[in-house]
């Protein structure tokens, strides 16, 4: 079984999906932090995000044990990876570590559930079940600016929000890619749902696809 997650940045997406992954024993990966990494790997060398070159590269060399990284979470790294997301060379580099991950996830786990920007439309268009998951930038800025601070790091919700609405621009806009969601896809607008009706309502939803599957 493979579900698919896409949507902006702090919509809810990565929270939902650890979860569903718990709920039907699958399992996870939050293919934003093969980005993050690839943006890290960058930074760490001195170069620029937006060489495509440079980044190109360090999508080749990312492996598994590179999403343990901590560092990941900082918030220059973040706005980076939205600068390599949007690079062709970086996406074709990162797509046969996604499907491989989907079609054989580590661990033996019956399937998994992957979380991104274009995982229902360009990853596995297949999925078993497809949701985007979207929600008001102003909610979205909140949510960001509380993880900031909960980390210690210094944020003033003008820059967040202008950083997200950034960040959108350049997801929607890219031509590799772009976020949207996929045409069979269950949208989902978190603006004013806690973590436990969102997970309710995608419950729900994947639970009638499941169903309604022919009997293998």
């Amino acid at each position: 079984m493979i579900i698919a997650i896409d949507g902006p940045a702090a919509s809810g997406k990565g929270t939902l999906g650890r979860r569903l992954a718990r709920h039907f024993g699958l399992a996870f990966l939050d293919t934003g932090g093969l980005y993050r990494a690839v943006a890290l790997r960058v930074l760490n060398a001195g170069g620029d995000p937006a060489d495509a070159a440079a980044a190109e590269a360090a999508a080749k060399a990312v492996t598994v044990d590179d999403l343990a990284d901590p560092r990941l979470r900082a918030e220059g790294v973040s706005q980076a990876s939205s600068v390599v997301a949007a690079i062709p060379g970086v996406r074709q580099a990162l797509l046969a570590f996604q499907r491989d991950f989907a079609r054989q996830p580590p661990g033996g786990e019956p399937g998994a559930v992957l979380d991104g920007r274009d995982i229902g439309t360009v990853i596995c268009p297949e999925a078993d079940a497809k949701l985007f998951i979207t929600a008001t930038p102003e909610a979205r800025a909140t949510r960001r600016l509380r993880e900031l601070r909960e980390r210690g790091e210094p944020a003033i919700y003008e820059a967040v929000l202008q950083d997200m609405k950034d960040r959108d621009a350049r997801d929607s806009q890219r031509r590799t890619a772009p976020l949207v969601a996929a045409g069979d896809a269950f949208v989902l607008d978190t603006t004013a749902l806690d973590a436990d009706a969102a997970f309710a309502a995608a419950l729900a939803f994947i639970s009638r696809k499941l169903a309604a599957r022919p009997p293998s």
